[in-house]
């Protein structure tokens, strides 16, 4: 790159040429220091016009900076190539700079000084030498020694000196852009072309060795910039006069001193030391009628940094006793002088100060420092002089440190970051509210950072919560540090909330704030969960609509965490669908849950409200997020649509997700010991004063035990912190309510559970047990206390309840039963124990040995082992099978689904191995059709014993034990019984798809409605065809004459529709006996057994004859007048109507 000429550069070469000849008869190229203020006047006002100075010395532009550069750099470019001989053929290919070099006359070192001197140039002067290698740098250093010692020496000689080492010391100043200073890099190039061309080496040498400085000449082993430098102020030490110049000279020595030899690695200051020296130096400068700048505190930070960094130049030569030695011995010469005297109680200025933060660096380094026996003596000579000085205090103004922090941050100087954090901690500068607003609203990017933002939000509170508040300004305060936190990325936001929720519950509106402002951010809630709420929010699925919505959350909550919380309860249970997208929002925000420990969040919900009535935030958010739920839910009747959605948000938040906490560790943002201790255990035993009640307790302590919660193995189960053993007994006492669940309450009594509640229970309760039963085998001793409390309160309730603890306590107690189980059952007396109990006198025996069978499918098999019947005795079977009817039928009632498929298979069980006799009468047929039943022996026998139940049951003697929700549960468990005996039959013939086919396509599109629709009744759905059919060549339906009778001989579909029609008549019968008649289990059943044998008439025509449909279609007509329903009654002949054999 060529420097382009133009008018200034034209002008400076006229300047220069004027000069020379003002020189007459001598020439620049031999002036004399003496000459120079006479014949330098033309170029310095040539410089003047150029840069559109008023004079020199001044603060230049940036433009007037790069004149300067270029005039220093082509003046002594130009220097050099007159000692150096530069061939003009050569420069003018290889020299950036020949267009202006070229037109200036020739010059010497002289000439250089001068220009740099008349410009104040020093520091451009030392950024040009920092661009050469340490050797040249000394070299260059000498002549400007030799420049100042000659006559005559005059103070800006010595200030151009001191000024030029200081500027070495602070080092090149880096770019902004971080590029290097082109100028003074082609410079550098130049300067060792020209060094190379006077050492006889080629130009492309003197390119390689500036290109890469590894190639450069070693420093030699005198090259010691420090040495050359100390010798320097040694030598013109007679020609400092003024206390000023003195102090500075000091000063930098020590400095120099301090950074070469006392440190080994630069001191990191506070910022806020930092701020309180730049604070100093500035007010002392503005006493000196300098304004505050951005250039002023920039040079004071550089003057700071270079004070506290190891020196660019480690000496090489000199030894640290001999730089002691020096500097105490001009210390002293210029103390004799009374040069220091100025110390003494004067006003300092900023060479006194400079002079004073020195001093304490160097003695404060000499304390520190090793004690050697060589050094000791100048050590001390110079701590000894140091110690002597006194200086007067120089203190600051907040407001001109308020000021020079704000300078640094909004022209982005050194450091800023830190001066913005500083800046915000400052709590009383706040109170200078038009400069504190303006720095805010101002530099807002410069206060993104999470440690600024708690800093800066807690002054916000302080101002907020003043007396005399300025609404306006609040606002806008408000507004510009939301602005800033939403800046901020999602883990400092995260970070943010957590120290919000640590400052106040209520973040900015923990205390007393002006109305307006408050009715400000209610707008805004409001505003943003609508925004939510109508946006789609339970539709709201895409990763950027949650972020978004994250983030409007996110904003609020930071103003307001509380009321931010309680939009989200709100909206999440009393909008529907919205659950989802509130827990998607907090899973994300794990800042709002705090950081509470385990004890903190095992602490009771009454804890948390007296901390909240004492004006304490506690510390968790989930605690926070707990009782903003319970306010919103309040003595409130939820209905079932908000109880569900209550259940499923709890739920989502309890679900551990990635990214809620530490690295690699998921984290739920309500653990579920929280959600037990808040919801569960005040709930859970309360009759009706909650709107939680027991179901929907009941529901929550399910779901929080099947949260997976992956915690240390060493780490006790949560459960323990929630009360376990209180707890089980209460679930205990609800498992003993629902063995009476069909008995009416008394008024005002506690309501009974419905069979769902006691399914739900008894999982609940072989859950815990399981869990608690684990941590008692762990440490049996600890809880021996425990374990017999709730044995012997246990006691007081039904007998089967304790099965349910059995995990619980395990080997511990032995198993205590009603003495007549005993007479049926052959059980050991180490694990069994009679007990008298009232309700079980003489011939109960089976009804206890049926409550087992249905208590667990354990106990359901020991039961079955342990039976005491002698199957050789025809009238031991006999008594056993009506003893069974009667415990059947006293059980029925209450059992729980799961508990009547226990039964059904201990029936079939029974059947099956003969020990339970059911006589099968012909109560439908004249007559037993010739069919081979043995197949479905079982099936029959238990449908009639079934029927014989249900006879009983409806009886006069017994009918009046149910009430009509106990009937209509009777009847769903017929029901249930009724399509596992479909499902038995189906197996043994299995339809073809066409048939299937064919009667959904018949089936009429609509049965009666009915609340009590059981959603277990499905439509029918029959298998592919058997191999066996396929061999046999396909559908039946299109089988051939030929194949007909193999059919029908084949497979048992003749049976299966006897089977049908035996079943279909039971059905039909006791619907008819039950009290209402309108059973709708039992009429879907019904629909589904005609729907079976119209598919078994379809899959086999030979089956029944035309005939036989007949009588079968009038026979089932018959039957069903008997309904007193009119719609089932209708629905049931259209079906018996479709029953036509297609062998017609």
């Amino acid at each position: 790159m060529t420097l382009k000429m133009s008018k200034g550069s034209s002008v400076l070469q006229g300047a220069f040429l004027l000069a020379d000849k003002l020189c007459l008869p001598s020439s620049l190229s031999s002036l004399q220091k003496t000459d120079w203020s006479r014949v330098g006047r033309p170029v310095l006002e040539a410089l003047r016009e150029i840069c559109g100075l008023d004079e020199l010395g001044g603060r230049p532009s940036p433009s007037a900076v790069v004149w300067m550069k270029n005039l220093v750099c082509a003046v002594w470019l130009k220097a050099l190539s007159g000692e150096t001989g530069e061939d003009v053929e050569a420069a003018w290919r290889e020299n950036p700079f020949f267009p202006l070099q070229n037109g200036l006359p020739e010059v010497n070192r002289v000439v250089l000084l001068g220009v740099v001197k008349s410009m104040a140039a020093a520091q451009i002067f030392a950024r040009f030498l920092l661009s050469l290698p340490q050797s040249q740098i000394c070299t260059e250093l000498e002549r400007l020694v030799q420049h100042v010692r000659s006559s005559p020496t005059r103070e800006d000689d010595v200030r151009l000196f001191l000024e030029v080492w200081w500027e070495l010391w602070k080092g090149r100043e880096e770019q902004k852009d971080g590029t290097e200073d082109d100028t003074e890099t082609m410079f550098a190039r130049q300067f060792a072309r020209l060094l190379c061309k006077s050492s006889s080496l080629s130009p492309q040498a003197a390119k390689r060795l500036k290109l890469d400085a590894s190639d450069l000449p070693a420093a030699p082993p005198t090259a010691d910039v420090l040495h050359v430098l100390l010798h320097a102020l040694k030598d013109i030490k007679d020609h400092i006069s003024t206390a000023d110049l003195c102090l500075q000279a000091l000063s930098i020595a020590l400095d120099a001193l301090y950074t070469a030899f006392l440190i080994d690695r630069a001191a990191v200051l506070p910022t806020k030391e930092k701020m309180l020296l730049l604070s100093k130096v500035v007010g002392i400068r503005e006493e000196n009628e300098e304004k505050l700048s951005p250039e002023l505190i920039r040079e004071a930070q550089r003057d700071v940094r270079a004070s506290h960094t190891p020196s660019p130049f480690q000496p090489s030569r000199m030894k640290l006793a001999e730089a002691l030695t020096i500097v105490t011995e001009l210390a002293l010469f210029w103390q004799n002088s009374g040069l220091l005297n100025v110390c003494d109680g004067s006003k300092p200025s900023y060479s006194a100060f400079k002079f004073e933060q020195s001093v304490q660096r160097v003695l404060a380094a000499l304390q520190e420092a090793p004690e050697t026996d060589d050094q000791d003596p100048e050590k001390n000579a110079l701590r000894g002089f140091l110690e002597s000085l006194a200086f007067p205090a120089t203190e600051s103004t907040a407001e001109v440190n308020m000021r020079v922090t704000a300078t640094i941050i909004s022209h982005r100087l050194d450091d800023y970051q830190n001066f913005a954090l500083l800046f915000a901690s400052e709590k009383s500068w706040a109170a200078h509210d038009a400069l504190w607003t303006d720095c805010l609203e101002k530099n807002q990017a410069a206060f993104q950072q999470l440690d600024t933002l708690i800093q800066l939000s807690s002054a916000l509170v302080g101002k907020l919560h003043g007396e005399d508040a300025d609404v306006s300004r609040c606002r806008k305060l408000m507004k510009v540090v939301a602005d800033i936190f939403s800046s901020l990325s999602l883990k400092d936001k995260n970070g943010a909330l957590a120290a919000m929720l640590r400052l106040s519950c209520r973040g900015f509106f923990g205390g007393s704030v002006p109305s307006a402002v408050t009715e400000g951010f209610e707008q805004q809630l409001n505003m943003a969960f609508n925004c939510l709420i109508q946006g789609g929010g339970a539709t709201m699925t895409t990763q950027g609509n949650l972020n978004t919505a994250v983030s409007l959350v996110a904003r609020v909550a930071f103003q307001n965490p509380e009321a931010t919380l309680r939009s989200c309860c709100h909206s999440a249970i009393f909008n529907k669908g919205a659950f989802s997208l509130m827990a998607k929002i907090l899973q994300q925000l794990p800042g709002l849950r705090g950081h509470g420990g385990r004890k903190d969040e095992a602490r009771g919900d009454e804890e948390a409200e007296e901390s909240a009535d004492e004006g304490e935030d506690g510390p968790s958010g989930s605690a926070l997020l707990c009782r903003c739920l319970q306010e919103t839910i309040g003595t409130k009747s939820l209905s079932a649509n908000e109880k569900e959605q209550l259940l499923e948000y709890l739920g989502l938040l309890m679900a551990p997700v990635e990214g809620g906490g530490e690295e690699g560790r998921r984290q739920s943002f309500l653990t579920p010991q929280q959600v037990v201790n808040v919801f569960v255990l005040p709930n859970i035993s309360a009759a009706g004063q909650s709107s939680v009640g027991v179901e929907l307790s009941l529901r929550l302590l399910h779901a929080a035990l099947s949260v997976d919660v992956q915690g240390p193995a060493s780490c006790p189960h949560w459960v323990l912190d929630c009360s376990p053993f209180p707890l089980l007994y209460v679930l205990a006492q609800l498992q003993d309510r629902t063995l009476r669940c069909w008995e009416q309450p008394p008024e005002g009594g506690v309501p009974r559970w419905s069979m769902d509640t006691k399914e739900l229970l008894v999982s609940v309760l072989t859950s815990l047990g399981g869990v608690v039963g684990a941590e008692v085998a762990a440490a049996p001793s600890r809880w021996s206390r425990a374990l017999f409390w709730l044995y012997n309160k246990t006691g007081q309730l039904d007998w089967t309840v304790r099965f349910h603890l059995k995990p619980v306590w395990g080997e511990h107690f032995k198993n205590e039963v009603p003495s007549s189980l005993l007479t049926v059952c052959d059980l050991p007396e180490q694990e069994w124990l009679g007990s008298d109990l009232p309700q079980y006198g003489q011939g109960t025996g089976l009804l206890a040995w049926m409550e087992c069978c249905s208590a667990s499918d354990s106990l359901r098999s020991t039961m079955l082992s342990r039976l005491s019947l002698d199957q050789r005795r025809p009238d031991h079977v006999g008594m056993f099978s009506k003893g069974l009817l009667v415990a059947l039928t006293q059980t029925l009632p209450w059992c729980s689904v799961s508990q009547w498929t226990r039964l059904q298979g201990v029936l079939r069980e029974l059947i099956a191995s003969g020990r339970l006799h059911v006589p099968f009468s012909l109560e439908y047929v004249d007559y037993l059709p010739l069919l081979d039943l043995r197949s479905f022996s079982c099936d029959l026998r238990l449908s009639v014993l079934l029927l014989r139940v249900l006879q009983l049951l409806c009886g006069s003697s017994c009918s009046h034990w149910l009430s009509a929700d106990g009937w209509s549960h009777v009847g769903r468990l017929y029901a249930l019984a009724v399509r596992e005996v479909m499902h038995s039959v189906r197996a043994k013939l299995p339809l073809p798809s066409s048939a299937a086919l064919n009667v959904s396509a018949s089936t009429p599109p609509k049965t009666p409605a009915s609340r009590d629709s059981d959603p277990s009744c499905t439509p029918i759905k029959a298998p592919k065809m058997s191999k066996d059919l396929q061999r046999a060549g396909g559908s039946p339906v299109t089988s051939k004459e030929s194949h007909m009778e193999e059919e029908v001989d084949g497979f048992p579909s003749q049976e299966v529709l006897f089977v049908l029609s035996q079943l279909f008549c039971h059905v039909q019968h006791i619907q008819v006996m039950m009290p209402g008649g309108q059973s709708e289990p039992l009429f879907l059943s019904s629909l589904e057994i005609l729907s079976h044998y119209e598919a078994v008439m379809a899959a086999f025509p030979r089956s029944s004859s035309p005939l036989e449909s007949d009588n079968t279609r009038h026979f089932f007509s018959t039957i069903t007048e008997n309904l007193q329903d009119h719609d089932m009654k209708a629905v049931l002949r259209q079906k018996i109507a479709q029953l036509v054999s297609s062998a017609a």
